[in-house]
């Protein structure tokens, strides 16, 4: 599946509202990491299944242009539909690594970063897959069987192929009132909405906005009371029933937020979790959002959870 990021300006019911720009990838782009066995000279001599070694040390700033470069150099090569998320897929550590770019991660490993963007992914030692065709489509079929579920007052967002549950994140929601958003001009209902649908776009560099006041911002508090910048980190859209309402998956910063109803609206997930529900939500992906207060545990025991909208099942 191929998508092109796109620009775009979207008002959002968030804590934070999001605008980003898509990076357009030419194929002059391709020779980004240029050495003497640089892509050119693979393009020359495709062999795939093929291990591409990484040039020079990628930082999280230059992650996806690096990417993007990698795609265009060797879609044309592959007798398959080659994209960001089949390659990653294929290469389940590169999904490891982004995880443990986790603020709160390298905290507990007592390294403060300030600037998550200047991180290191990829590492000149390290070597990218390059899955044959049969590698490729078993990925895409499974990418194809895979489903988002969330369920709105057990502040649970699941990830299933087939009907095999993957993961299991915890996840804050809507707030349980009306408030005016200077982004959107009106009084807003802020409680997270239900229904089907699935992911329609991505926001891979985004701008934040605070949608009460409209103002950009850069940097963030974090639960240590420590400010950094703002982390570089892909918001997934929705489409529920049919309609673009601005519901975003995306990472918070306050992990102290999670199981609660806190946002403007959107599906707050730790930064580590984002990137795992990224990288197995390509544009397509179906996603269901619920409100269901009976829920059974792994022994089949059912319990009732919180009215937290006070609406009922």
């Amino acid at each position: 599946m191929k998508n092109n990021p796109k620009t775009s300006v979207i008002f959002l019911l968030l804590p934070l509202v999001l605008l980003s720009i898509g990076t357009i990838v030419k194929p002059s782009d391709i020779g980004f990491y240029k050495n003497p066995d640089s892509l050119y000279d693979s393009i020359k001599r495709p062999n795939i299944p093929k291990w591409v070694s990484n040039i020079d040390t990628v930082h999280i700033h230059d992650y996806f242009r690096y990417l993007d470069s990698l795609v265009v150099a060797y879609d044309s090569l592959t007798n398959y539909p080659l994209s960001e998320h089949l390659l990653v897929r294929a290469n389940p550590w590169i999904m490891d690594t982004l995880a443990n770019t986790d603020y709160y991660r390298l905290m507990q490993r007592d390294s403060f970063v300030y600037d998550q963007k200047q991180l290191i992914v990829l590492r000149p030692a390290d070597s990218i897959f390059i899955p044959d065709a049969a590698t490729a489509y078993g990925l895409i079929e499974k990418m194809n069987k895979t489903h988002i579920d969330i369920n709105i007052p057990e502040f649970k967002l699941r990830i299933y192929e087939d009907a095999t549950l993957l993961y299991t994140f915890p996840i804050r929601v809507g707030q349980n009132r009306k408030r005016y958003l200077k982004m959107g001009d009106r009084i807003t209902d802020l409680r997270t909405k239900t229904g089907k649908g699935e992911i329609v776009d991505y926001r891979r560099d985004p701008f934040f906005y605070n949608p009460v006041d409209g103002k950009r911002f850069y940097r963030t508090k974090r639960d240590d009371d420590r400010t950094t910048m703002m982390p570089q980190i892909p918001w997934i859209e929705t489409e529920i029933n049919g309609m673009r309402n601005g519901q975003l998956i995306h990472p918070t910063t306050n992990p102290k937020s999670l199981g609660k109803a806190y946002s403007n609206g959107c599906i707050g997930t730790r930064e580590s979790d984002a990137w795992i529900i990224y990288y197995h939500a390509p544009i397509g992906t179906k996603i269901t959002i619920r409100y269901d207060l009976k829920v059974k545990d792994s022994t089949d025991t059912e319990s009732v959870l919180k009215d937290i909208y006070a609406y009922g099942n």
